[in-house]
């Protein structure tokens, strides 16, 4: 009996290492509120082309739950599972939604946040997503207020 107990236990621990280094030692601070920044030129004044667009907000959702949900969280209030484990912690999306303006959303999304002053985790998403992509998800992000 004892032989075959030792892959179980084996497995047991390897569980639990994998769990230990997933968590983090203290919380994550909160990211602070820097609103204050202006959006760059390159953003700045910009208008979503697919406001108000029903199929845009739709999309916008698919694009939010592939790439967006893990940190982000189902509602948008910074509590997805991956995002436990950052410092800062993510972004509540819903009050972004209800304070920032689209082209600062657009900026955010599209650079990301690991330049100053922000210092996150939040990949820029440029490379990635189209241009409507992201526009798409600005749209369904305004839909979390």
């Amino acid at each position: 009996m004892k032989k075959y107990m030792v892959p179980y236990l084996g497995l047991a621990l390897l569980f639990v290492l994998v769990l230990s280094a997933c968590a983090s030692a203290a919380p994550a601070e909160a990211a602070e509120p820097v609103a204050d920044v202006a959006v760059p030129d390159e953003y700045a004044g910009l208008t979503n082309p697919l406001e108000g667009d029903s199929d845009a907000i739709e999309a916008g959702k698919v694009v939010y739950e592939t790439n967006c949900v893990s940190c982000h969280g189902e509602t948008g209030l910074g509590d997805g599972p991956a995002g436990a484990s950052l410092s800062p912690k993510p972004g509540n999306l819903q009050e972004v939604a209800a304070n920032d303006t689209v082209d600062r959303i657009y900026w955010r999304v599209s650079e990301g946040g690991m330049m100053e002053p922000f210092n996150s985790s939040m990949p820029a998403w440029k490379g990635v997503l189209s241009e409507d992509e992201r526009w798409q998800v600005v749209s369904f992000v305004k839909t979390l207020k």
